[in-house]
């Protein structure tokens, strides 16, 4: 709790010259209300008993009634003049704070390590944006205006009552009114947990609905929209009843509020009343006094909505809070080189043995040497689930090593290198092409710092992606759908390859990115790449041997282990793993050739 009012204050502190002209607005609003039930008052008994001059009392005419009539067009025109003064300082500031937080969210979520990632999903992160910044704003802004005024015009209501009207009176009325106070301090503690579980909800509900409609395709495909809905009407259906735990605490409430209020008027008016006929209270005072009340009853009710605000808002800041005290598993060490700004691209494995973070310490590479000069090739091959790209992700540095000298570039281990430098000089293709929803020619720039449109054209020649781009509608200008999905993912992977191509980064990672390319066209990329590529270094990792056959060297991994390496040649020569894929992609390789011999073998064996 006060770590959320700390974080609170930090973002009101930056806006504390808003916030106070606000609220001084507000403070001329309130005091001028409280005058015009007195002016009132004093008309009513000035029409009624006259004014008075000496010992008697003369009627009241026009010109006695025109100044104070003046003085209520004027409270009326401060009045409005205040109230949007408190307007324009308290909710502009709080839209301010709302533009900050959000910004300092997404700042922060940019920083975080793939750990968190892994653990969190997609919708939970995007409530935070939506919902929960929107209770935040209503704290630090109606929240805040509606606590300082229902304070304020509740003491100074109260201290024109005592003063101006009956003491008396004033103790009855407000009796009633402390039952309130008791009433909400157990209120607010029930609501607050109610809200976060609200909250919660919200966060599973969205998140479903993110992962349904980005894999909507599956879906349509497998024919389990029924299923969908069926999960969809869960969480639904669990977000209505948590929902309605709030309701349900609000509709007791509110009601009792109006109960205690509506007897408070009630013991108003009688004993008032009484006060009135025995003349010891004037008509002009029990006027005065019932506007008082009336008054009164803004604050009572505000109470109500100052709870349920604050406690929603206190609940979304402390998730808020969570993810911005979340610090990030990767970051620059103490000693890294801070002079380093440019690599040239030699990277060494030095009995590299890996285990993801909260796995018990299962190892999923297993003591890998590797040395790669720069300008040379590195394929990998291997299994699914070898360890193929958790390798690649290592010299990025997406996760650390027990041991910082276990992966080097430029004989520096990674972790001495700065992080923006790291990933400056790699350029990465991953497993699944993620590209945005934008142009083509964007999501090719993308890779590069201001690429000119011949710098993308020619990245997009080397992918072989120019004429397919040629072929679309508006060409360059083609906008494609949320990741992709209005292109091939043959061309979706030729689209990243272009983005990577274009960075012209000392070392390239493909990482099983020419699956989706028929072997022709593979071919024609490979041959781009050597040239492109020439003096940098490369690795590729990928299942096809013809994607692989003319690298430098070649690492076969198995379970983890670096079970074979060498040259194409040297590997085959051995009859190994390596020999084993080559043989029977070779005979996939013939069997596509030629599948009417397989099937006049099958039906002579018939």
């Amino acid at each position: 709790m006060k770590q959320d009012v700390q974080l609170a204050f930090s973002y009101v502190r930056r806006h504390w010259t808003h916030y106070v002209l606000g609220l001084l607005s507000l403070l001329l609003v309130d005091f001028i209300n409280t005058l015009i039930p007195r002016l009132t008052g004093q008309i009513t008994d000035g029409l009624t008993y006259g004014l008075p001059v000496g010992d008697a009392y003369v009627p009241m005419t026009f010109p006695d009634v025109l100044p104070l009539a003046l003085r209520l067009l004027g409270c009326g025109f401060l009045v409005a003049l205040g109230r949007f003064g408190w307007r324009y300082f308290l909710l502009g500031a709080s839209r301010r704070i709302e533009k900050e937080m959000r910004l300092s969210l997404f700042t922060h979520l940019e920083t975080l390590s793939m750990r968190y990632y892994n653990s969190h999903k997609t919708g939970d992160l995007m409530a935070h944006f939506t919902n929960d910044l929107l209770s935040v704003r209503n704290l630090l802004g109606m929240t805040i205006i509606t606590t300082f005024d229902a304070s304020v015009m509740l003491i100074m209501v109260l201290y024109s009552m005592f003063r101006y009207v009956d003491v008396r009176l004033t103790l009855v009325a407000i009796l009633p009114m402390m039952v309130i106070v008791i009433g909400y301090s157990r209120f607010a503690r029930i609501i607050k947990d109610r809200f976060r579980a609200r909250q919660e909800a919200f966060s599973e509900l969205t998140d479903h609905v993110q992962e349904t409609l980005s894999g909507i395709r599956v879906i349509k495909a497998f024919v389990q929209e029924h299923l969908e809905l069926s999960a969809f009407a869960q969480k639904n259906g669990h977000a209505r009843e948590k929902n309605l735990d709030v309701v349900r605490i609000i509709a007791i409430a509110m009601p009792l509020l109006d109960l205690v209020i509506g007897l408070s008027m009630l013991l108003s008016l009688l004993y008032g009343g009484y006060l009135t006929i025995h003349e010891e209270l004037t008509i002009g005072q029990f006027v005065a006094f019932n506007s008082y009340i009336g008054m009164l009853v803004w604050p009572m009710i505000a109470v109500g909505e100052c709870v349920s605000s604050m406690s929603q808002g206190m609940a979304s800041l402390g998730r808020i809070r969570e993810i911005l005290s979340e610090q990030p598993d990767i970051v620059d060490s103490e000693d890294c080189r801070r002079d380093l700004t440019t690599l040239r691209g030699t990277v060494d494995f030095d009995h590299l043995t890996f285990a993801y973070p909260d796995t018990d310490g299962r190892e999923v590479l297993k003591d890998i040497s590797v040395h790669i000069d720069a300008g040379e090739t590195l394929a990998i091959v291997g299994r699914t689930g070898c360890g193929k790209t958790t390798l690649v992700s290592v010299l990025e540095r997406l996760y650390d090593t027990l041991d910082p000298d276990m992966v080097r570039v430029d004989n520096i281990p990674v972790s001495r290198i700065p992080l923006r430098v790291l990933h400056s000089q790699i350029a990465y293709v991953p497993q699944d092409s993620f590209l945005f929803s934008d142009t083509i020619e964007q999501n090719i720039a993308f890779g590069g710092d201001g690429a000119g449109h011949a710098d993308v054209e020619a990245a997009a020649r080397a992918a072989c992606l120019h004429d397919n781009i040629l072929a679309f509608p508006e060409g360059y200008e083609t906008r494609i759908g949320e990741r992709g999905v209005t292109i091939s993912g043959g061309q979706k992977q030729r689209t990243a390859i272009a983005r990577a191509l274009i960075r012209n980064a000392p070392i390239l990672i493909l990482d099983d990115s020419l699956s989706a390319v028929d072997t022709d066209t593979e071919e024609q990329i490979l041959s781009n790449l050597r040239s492109w590529r020439a003096g940098r270094t490369n690795l590729i990792i990928a299942h096809r041997i013809s994607t692989v056959q003319h690298a430098d060297h070649i690492l076969v991994l198995d379970d983890g282990a670096m079970a074979e390496y060498g040259t194409h040649e040297e590997l085959l020569a051995l009859h190994g793993i390596y020999r084993d894929l080559y043989d029977r992609q070779q005979l996939e390789k013939q069997l596509q050739s030629h599948p009417e011999a397989d099937s006049t073998e099958g039906g002579d064996q018939a």
